[in-house]
C-alpha cells in the first residue's frame, strides 16, 4: 500500500518515517521529494507498506502526529496525473 505524507517538515528524515510507519508493519520504502534545482524537501513524501490492513493502521495512527514542527497528513497515495 502506498501513502502519500503530506505537510513534512525539513526537519524530518526518511529514516524517521520509516521508523515511525514500521511499528505498523513492514516499510518497503520511504521517499521524501525534494526539489531538482534546489534539492530542498518539498514537503510531503511517500511510504510503501507491505499491505493495506497495516497501511491503514498507520494512517489513522499517523495522521496529524507532530514531527519536527508540523502535524504530518496521511493518506492513501492516488495514481499519478498525466
Amino acid at each position: 500500500m502506498r501513502l502519500f505524507i503530506g505537510s513534512v517538515s525539513r526537519l524530518v528524515t526518511e529514516k524517521e518515517l520509516w521508523n515511525a510507519f514500521e511499528a505498523f508493519g513492514p516499510v518497503e520504502s520511504v521517499t521524501i521529494a525534494v526539489d531538482r534545482d534546489t534539492g530542498q524537501p518539498k514537503g510531503f513524501a511517500f511510504v510503501d507498506m507491505t499491505n493495506e490492513r497495516e497501511g491503514e493502521a498507520a494512517m489513522g495512527a499517523l495522521n496529524g502526529k507532530v514531527m519536527g514542527d508540523k502535524a504530518l497528513h496521511v493518506s492513501k497515495a492516488r495514481p499519478r496525473e498525466e
